[in-house]
């Protein structure tokens, strides 16, 4: 059996593996770090759960230490770019701990965060940087990176950049990293689209592959419990209730398909959240760290939003929604049976979904076994409330920082487009959000239609930053 010292890695690294409690090397492992370390382009292909990430960074991290360059201002040695920023971020962790023990500088950017804090990080240049495309091109376009440094490359899932369009930002990458650079391709499926791609990124690569996508994780048991869509909240409510599912992942199909699960659990007293697009980076935060420390039983994601979910000891994965490519479900079952852990895969079809079924079953080459829940007739299916309605803050600053609009501020989506305080011109509490002062006259001006800043004399007190606002819009723009 192959150990990670028959792979040629330094004592530090291997030192750093003992500290993980890693024995032995994954086939991804033991067949992409020995090309890797020898400088060549490797193409990869492995579904999710098998290692891919200690594949590349391992090698990359010795590579970089032997090289003993120093990264430039605002640049960046190596470069690897993820589809979403919970994969970046754990990336990014097995960088900082597979490095712990080497003189080797990491750091994240993706968006939904302030620009500034990122800024500082890579002011004095870093040795790693992980990054979703969107907010690396932001930097990038700001002046606050550059790439024209950058040794190694590496592409993780491929394939879900590409279902996220990602690629003219893909392309637009590949030319400002130097021509001469080491590229590294990993997919979970390698379509034509993603061969193309990756020609356009790489020389002469050598190619290792493992875990075919068609191959079901052996450890994962496989139900399919057959209902109506009517019926599917109540039925996933009261199995979730059930003592033997301790930590759940949940998949839909769409990010509002998501948040009604979630508020369909808790309205039964089901601990849950939601991770999807949609969600503030503070919001997924709190939903992985709640599902991590067990506070949260059930995580509800979207297919996008759970790469990068990488949680020990989840018990069992149900599929609320057949997804209709069968490939995605493959990669979903295989958020659980990790580690060495068993796990329990459940899909709840309704008489639509069932053309995917077959199609899932075609590609992994096994019948699914039907399993029957009966539903317990004593308890009562709490229908979960209406989702808020959505306020733009933007609205809500106009509005004097209500969300109603109190004071004669009508709520923005409520609002014709001549709108004004109120009839007679007792403007609100002016514009507030940071404007808590005076109260200002709404008067017209019917020549020009026009809002203008009232002075104090019109507008009551005026200080602190207190402003009023004048000026009624009665006019249609033209």
């Amino acid at each position: 059996m192959t150990s990670f010292q028959d792979l040629s890695l330094a004592p530090s690294l291997l030192k750093a593996l003992d500290a993980e409690g890693y024995q032995t090397p994954t086939p991804i492992q033991e067949k992409a770090i020995p090309h890797v370390l020898a400088g060549r382009d490797v193409i990869g292909l492995a579904q999710t759960g098998t290692g891919k990430t200690a594949a590349f960074a391992l090698p990359i991290l010795q590579l970089l230490e032997a090289s003993k360059t120093r990264p430039q201002s605002f640049g960046a040695r190596s470069l690897i770019l993820s589809p979403t920023r919970e994969l970046a971020s754990q990336i990014e962790e097995s960088f900082r701990s597979y490095g712990r023990f080497l003189r080797l500088s990491s750091t994240v950017v993706f968006g939904g965060v302030p620009i500034g804090r990122q800024r500082r990080a890579l002011q004095n240049g870093v040795d790693v940087l992980v990054a979703t495309p969107g907010r690396l091109l932001d930097l990038v376009d700001q002046r606050i990176l550059r790439l024209d440094h950058v040794e190694i490359l590496v592409l993780d899932e491929a394939d879900q950049m590409m279902d996220l369009g990602f690629i003219h930002a893909l392309r637009r990458i590949a030319k400002l990293v130097p021509a001469q650079r080491q590229t590294l391709f990993f997919s979970a499926t390698m379509p034509k689209t993603i061969r193309d791609l990756a020609s356009q990124f790489i020389k002469d690569p050598a190619e290792v592959s493992v875990a075919p996508v068609a191959a079901t994780a052996e450890r994962v048991e496989q139900q399919v419990i057959h209902t109506t869509p009517a019926l599917k909240p109540a039925l996933l409510a009261q199995m979730l209730s059930g003592d033997a599912f301790s930590r759940v992942i949940v998949f839909t199909r769409t990010k509002h398909g998501a948040d009604r699960v979630v508020r369909g659990l808790e309205a039964n007293g089901i601990s849950a959240a939601a991770i999807h697009g949609n969600k503030s980076q503070a919001h997924r935060e709190r939903a992985l760290n709640g599902f991590r420390n067990g506070s949260c039983k059930v995580l509800v994601a979207t297919d996008i939003a759970a790469r990068g979910i990488d949680v020990d000891e989840v018990s069992h994965v149900v599929n609320f929604d057949l997804p209709n490519v069968p490939e995605t479900y493959v990669h979903r079952i295989g958020r659980t049976a990790r580690a060495g852990h068993s796990g329990l895969a459940i899909s709840l079809c309704t008489g639509e979904e069932r053309p995917y079924l077959r199609s899932i079953e075609r590609l992994t080459r096994q019948q699914i076994p039907v399993a029957e829940f009966q539903m317990d007739p004593t308890r009562t299916f709490v229908a979960p409330k209406p989702a808020p309605r959505e306020i733009d803050p933007r609205a809500m600053r106009r509005d004097g920082g209500r969300p109603q609009g109190q004071h004669g501020g009508a709520r923005r989506d409520d609002r014709p487009r001549h709108w004004h305080g109120q009839k007679n011109g007792q403007g609100g509490n002016g514009v507030q959000g940071g404007f808590d002062g005076g109260q200002g006259r709404g008067q017209s001006d019917a020549k020009r239609g026009e809002q203008r800043v009232a002075p104090a004399a019109h507008g009551g007190q005026r200080g602190g930053g207190q402003r009023s606002f004048e000026g009624r819009r009665d006019q249609r723009r033209p």
